[in-house]
């Protein structure tokens, strides 16, 4: 599953508007284009795939009397609405996805309710306990010990280290959340200070 499809329908939809060098503007804030394929090119790509799709709705606004040509806005549809929620919600219980898609999904965090991202992420530690259940469980299967594979059983080390880490950031996650960490959906304003244009605070 691609991350840049989360990332520019959730700063499309962050904005209310956008046109493509406001949301490469704030990828690159972001720092996207080194953790994750969100390069110039790719965004500008997906912005009119999304629009073909019927995501977005895009907008041809006339040039500026500047000169130059006419740039198109774009602003989410409610099927883009959906499509958000619905790529938000797997990257945070997707225990098998590439790590740019988790990283991409928790900067859109707090546009959950408080107790939907709580039960998503008690899914992931769920989830990622299972899987290290199921590598551990191999190992007495083959009545052996990782030492015993040779370099091989490093390969198992790796992904119950992975494990175990990535539960372990997601309990922490969950108790700041519980004892009222960042303001999430329905709770206030939006924090608008992850925009490249934001207004002065």
């Amino acid at each position: 599953m691609s991350a840049i499809r989360l990332l520019v329908l959730g700063d499309v939809r962050l904005r209310g508007r956008a046109h493509g060098y406001q949301v490469r503007n704030d990828l690159e804030f972001w720092g996207a284009h080194q953790w994750s394929t969100a390069k110039p090119g790719s965004i500008y790509h997906a912005l009119k795939q999304l629009a073909k799709q019927g995501l977005l709705l895009a907008h041809d606004i006339a040039p500026s009397t500047a000169g130059g040509p006419p740039r198109t806005e774009y602003e989410i549809t409610e099927a883009g609405e959906a499509e958000f929620f619905r790529l938000l919600r797997h990257a945070l219980t997707a225990t098998h996805e590439k790590q740019e898609l988790l990283t991409s999904a928790v900067g859109f965090l707090v546009d959950l309710s408080r107790d939907e991202a709580v039960e998503l992420l008690r899914r992931r530690v769920a989830a990622l306990e299972g899987w290290r259940n199921e590598v551990t469980a191999s190992w007495s299967l083959q009545d052996s010990t990782p030492e015993e594979w040779g370099h091989i059983g490093e390969i198992m080390k790796l992904w119950v280290h992975t494990a175990d880490s990535d539960a372990a950031w997601a309990r922490e996650l969950i108790a700041r959340l519980e004892k009222g960490a960042f303001v999430m959906a329905g709770e206030g304003e939006r924090d608008l200070s992850v925009l490249t244009d934001r207004p002065p605070l």
